[in-house]
Order: structure tokens, then sequence, then C-alpha cells
């Protein structure tokens, strides 16, 4: 009795992560980018205009694991990489990513270049296009048997690529203050499976992006750090995360964060930590616990970052100059 009980539940956890997935594909305009709690560490794949900000080539990688316990949840990895090219005003970058969903695989690249239009000591601000492929495919032949309602899907996958552009801004204030806009894929593309050219599944929609942040002395060897993000998505609502960080002697930071979203008190609460293990490595992690209807049949999300600057430079490139 127990053992059937167990299944169940399990077979019911299944059936609600369909029907969630169905609602999502049926409008699709909800958040559609991959997405990750520690954005102030990975911002390039948020906005182009930050390659080349840090003033070092940089590579980033973030791997990500949404709703532990839940059969079929995301699960996302990236790495990216920017550097300076020829001059410290011109940046070049690469985005890869990847993220699986029930019987979803979703797989994107992105090819970036920014221009400092400012370059002064005190303040920066960089022009960032990028273009970029996403490759979204089903695979059917891996749904459980007894969860796939239409037998005739059994063995069908499809897949489908499509190419975009977008665009932002970054800015820099004394090395203290960030600010940033921008929509990584400005066109809206049409995808989903269904073969009739005619009969428009879903669409890819435009996602706007405006972080900032601050980096704010409280003491000796103790820094403030404040950040927000916010999202918008036509037919969506507003999406808001806000994090405080407090660096300690720049080598230790721990902080966290708040995600609004959702119709409830919001969508998560996260804890933070990044250890800076020397100059030009560090290694991060997150734990989100969730707020929504989720939080009953999952036992949170984590994320695990790491850190690598190829390359020492005559500033000090410690956490807060990481965080910027």
């Amino acid at each position: 009795m127990w053992k059937s009980s167990v299944k169940h539940i399990n077979t019911m956890k299944r059936i609600f992560f369909l029907l969630s997935i169905c609602c999502i594909l049926g409008t699709l305009q909800a958040q559609q980018d991959h997405q990750y709690t520690q954005f102030m560490y990975n911002k390039l794949f948020l906005n182009p205009a930050y390659a080349g900000a840090r003033g070092v080539p940089n590579v980033t990688a973030i791997y990500r694991n949404q709703w532990i316990g839940f059969d079929g949840a995301p699960q996302s990895a990236l790495i990216s990489v920017n550097t300076p090219f020829i001059t410290p005003r011109v940046g070049m970058g690469v985005t890869v990513s990847t993220e699986q969903i029930g019987l979803q695989r979703d797989f994107y690249g992105a090819l970036v270049y920014s221009y400092d239009l400012l370059a002064k000591d005190e303040i920066s601000l960089r022009m960032g296009i990028q273009g970029s492929f996403r490759n979204v495919g089903f695979d059917f032949s891996e749904a459980d048997p007894n969860d796939v309602f239409d037998n005739s899907l059994n063995d069908m996958r499809t897949t489908e690529t499509s190419g975009n552009v977008g665009a932002g801004l970054y800015a820099t204030f004394v090395d203290q203050f960030y600010l940033g806009f921008s929509a990584p894929h400005i066109y809206s593309n049409v995808i989903g499976i269904n073969p009739d050219p005619n009969v428009v599944t879903a669409e890819e929609a435009l996602h706007l992006y405006g972080m900032a942040g601050a980096i704010l002395p409280i003491g000796e060897d103790i820094n403030l750090m404040p950040a927000v993000l916010t999202k918008y998505v036509k037919n969506a609502p507003f999406d808001v995360e806000l994090n405080v960080n407090l660096d300690i002697k720049e080598t230790i930071t721990a902080g966290v964060s708040y995600r609004l979203g959702g119709n409830g008190p919001g969508e998560s609460l996260s804890l933070l930590a990044y250890w800076q293990i020397a100059p030009q490595f560090g290694l991060g992690a997150s734990y989100d616990f969730p707020l929504t209807d989720v939080k009953d049949f999952s036992a949170g999300s984590i994320e695990a970052l790491v850190s690598i600057d190829l390359k020492k430079t005559k500033k000090k490139m410690s956490n807060p100059r990481f965080f910027l």
C-alpha cells in the first residue's frame, strides 16, 4: 500500500509538471530565457554590452538544477567567455548554454561585440550587440509510457533552429556603481512543434532586462553590495530580483536574494556565497527556497559557479571588481 501511494504521488507530480509545461507552451509569453540566481556574476548572458568590461579575459561557467526532486524539472548549464579585443574599448564574447525541461531540449549560443563610448577613468558606457541562435527540440520517445496521452507521439522527435539579434547598454561609475539595459532577443521568432505553417504554436517573446548594483564600504575590509535585476515580457507579470551581498576582505561574499514573481509572497528566497580563492579564480553557489506551490513538490534549486580570469591586470581583481 505504501509503494502504491508513492507511485501515485510520483505520477501526480509528472502530470502536474506536464500540465504546467502545456500551459507555458500554450501562450509562451512567460519567462523563456534560461534563469540563473547568480545574475550579478553572469551579466554577459543578459547584456551583450558587458563584454570586455572587466578588462581581462574571463571564463564563467554555471550549472543550475531547478526544483530538485521534481520529475522533468529544468536543468541548465552555461559557459561564457569575454575579453577586451585589440584595445580596451572593444570587447568580444561568446556564450553557450543548454537547458532541459521535461521532454524539451533548448540549446543556445551567442556571439557578442561591445564598444566603450566614453572610456574615461571613472566612467564607462559600453554599447553592445549580439547575434544568437536557439535550437529547440522535443523527444517524446523519452516519455514515460504511463504519462503519454497520445500514443502516436511515442516515437516522435522534432527540432527547430532560429536566429536572433540583441543589443544593450552597460555603464560603470567610479568602480562603485553599475547600470545596464538590454534586449538579448529582439526578433519574435515563431517556435513550436505544429507542422502546419499557418498555425502559430508559440512565439519567442521580447525580453527586456534592467540591472543595477553598487559597492558600498561600511567598515574596514567590509563592503555592502546591493543589486537588482528587472525583467519584462509582454503579457507576463513584471519580475524583479533583489540581492544584498556582504563582502569580507575581498575574499568571502555571502548574501540573500528575493525573486518577486508568482501571485503570492514571491517566487523564491535564495542564499548565495562566493569565495575568491585566488586573484584569478573564484567559486560561487546558491540555494533557492521556493515560495510558490512548487514548494510542495520540490526541495528547492541549486547553482554552482566557476569564474576564471585568464590574465593578470594592474588593477587588483578582487571580489568587488569582479562584482562590477
